[in-house]
């Protein structure tokens, strides 16, 4: 009966999302809003880039932050992705950057080592804090909580000279891929705004995308720094377990575990800038991750999989970026003689049960206190009559997101103690795969960006990127171009726990083999 019923679900499944996409396309009619094109082309460069003119006094970081306003102000009305801003307050940081440099009190050699992002303007979602700003999580009764202190990864930014201009948008308390809430309502993808930005950091990707500021910090426990990424054609990584400390993020992980899933790191244009930033936030912990040590692309074992061996309820992985693995493959066996080595990991294929089981924990709030911010408890059942009347504050997805919660297996019951230890499993597998100079290619997801409202038929798509959260992996989503439909698709690379570096590398050696970023149009 087994046998039988998964082919059969998966077949169901199919259908209905089928049926579902062509309906949709039905009620998005027309290609979308797509952004407009670029006229400043310092919005181009790499922050590193402009850290460096902003030292050397070629440019000002007032002029870089005037830049940047513009363009939030330019995009923002059509995309919805900056909630909240700081344009004032940061005007005076990018003066006294100047008037630093200016002063020639610190020789720029010393600035370079001491702060490397002096004067580089940069925005976060709205679940990390930001000292003196909201600090929502797109939640309705957060909507007047004030950050009393900044994040550590943020704190780490000002001190390496950085300063933050806005918040972006997430999805409500950050656990669904859609950046939607009924508090600042809905982001829309800036290559086609019928469809979405991903989740949770989805804001986030989208004023990347868009060329909204130098860079941004995100946050990923299932995907949420990936997804957002590669639905808005940049790059964003994950990085390995406890490196980067999650102080500052709410709604903060309740275990030990939930904290090694948890990871803040950065999202960004340019692939060089992957490596500088992840240095400045893990802070006291850099040393461990040796960014330092050079790697030599020839000496990398590159193992790849292009799909999650059929998991049920999961899409299939479009042919579109089926085929960026084949491409990825010639290159690096022209460019460098690398031969890649095509696996078949079986245990891919319970990526979902497995996420599920292993953020389970033994006592803690529910999901519906922490939809009440933890002051009581909301009824799902009457929040779902409230919504069918527009009347809650919740959107449909959080409401069944508590409906569900108790579903499923139990902490510590025999399923959870099975898929726990296919967990360890499946660690081990990958580890001793990758050994200290292997990486491992995979879709970060199964198809480009949905529609709006689409991933509601697809809601376990996310398991692509959140089966490497549960290993305590690095990861690093790399964008590869567009698809026929003009929307990002990219793959996402992880290395074994510590080994960041590889995959940093791997991202700076397909953006020059492929391009990465691919902006919209420029006007000269």
């Amino acid at each position: 009966m087994r046998q039988f019923f998964k082919p059969f679900i998966r077949i169901v499944h199919g259908v209905v999302e089928f049926l579902v996409h062509c309906l949709f396309k039905v009620v998005y009619c027309g290609s979308g809003q797509k952004m407009p094109p670029i006229k400043d082309l310092l919005l181009l460069e790499s922050a590193t880039s402009v850290a460096h003119k902003i030292r050397t006094r070629k440019i000002t970081s007032v002029q870089v932050l005037d830049s940047f306003i513009d363009r939030i102000k330019e995009v923002n009305p059509m995309l919805n992705c900056v909630v909240a801003e700081r344009f004032d307050q940061a005007r005076r940081e990018a003066q006294a950057a100047d008037d630093l440099i200016r002063s020639g009190t610190i020789p720029d050699e010393t600035l370079a080592r001491e702060k490397p992002f002096l004067g580089v303007p940069f925005t976060t979602k709205d679940c990390i804090a930001v000292k003196g700003m909201i600090h929502t999580s797109g939640l309705v009764k957060r909507r007047n909580c004030i950050a009393e202190d900044d994040a550590d990864a943020i704190a780490c930014l000002r001190a390496a000279g950085a300063y933050p201009i806005a918040l972006t948008n997430v999805s409500e308390l950050c656990m669904w891929w859609e950046s939607a809430n009924t508090l600042h309502g809905r982001s829309s993808n800036p290559y086609n705004t019928n469809h979405i930005v991903g989740g949770s950091s989805g804001g986030e990707g989208c004023l990347q995308g868009a060329a909204g500021s130098a860079f941004g910090i995100g946050s990923d426990i299932g995907g949420s720094i990936r997804m957002p990424s590669f639905f808005n054609g940049v790059f964003g990584h994950k990085p390995s377990k406890f490196v980067v400390s999650n102080n500052g993020q709410y709604p903060a992980p309740i275990t030990t575990e939930q904290t090694s899933f948890l990871g803040i790191g950065p999202i960004c244009r340019r692939a060089e800038d992957l490596l500088p930033l992840l240095k400045v936030i893990a802070g006291k912990n850099a040393p461990e991750l040796r960014l330092d040590e050079p790697v030599d692309i020839k000496q990398v074992q590159f193992y790849y999989q292009d799909c999650d061996m059929g998991s049920v309820g999961v899409s299939p992985v479009h042919h579109e970026i089926k085929e960026l693995f084949g491409k990825i493959s010639l290159h690096l066996e022209k460019a460098h003689g690398i031969k890649t080595k095509k696996v078949a990991i079986q245990r891919f294929r319970k990526s979902g049960p497995i996420w599920f089981a292993n953020m389970k924990t033994p006592n803690g709030p529910s999901f519906q206190e922490q939809l009440a911010n933890l002051e009581g408890s909301i009824n799902p059942y009457v929040e779902l009559v409230k919504w069918c009347f527009r009347r809650s504050d919740h959107t449909f997805i959080g409401i069944v997101t508590a409906l569900a919660d108790k579903g499923g297996c139990k902490y510590g019951d025999d399923k959870h103690t099975y898929l726990v230890e296919e967990r360890g499993k499946l660690r081990r597998d990958m580890e001793d795969l990758l050994g200290d100079d292997g990486v491992f290619l995979y879709p970060t997801h199964p198809t480009a960006a949905p529609f709006h409202n689409e991933p509601l038929v697809k809601p376990f798509n996310f398991s692509y990127t959140a089966i490497i959260n549960v290993l305590g992996f690095p990861a690093t989503n790399i964008p590869m171009g567009l698809n026929s439909e003009g929307l990002p698709i990219g793959i996402q690379v992880v290395a074994k726990t510590k080994n960041d570096r590889l995959c940093l590398a791997v991202a700076r050696e397909l953006e020059k083999a492929f391009g990465g970023w691919v902006p919209p149009s420029v006007e000269a």
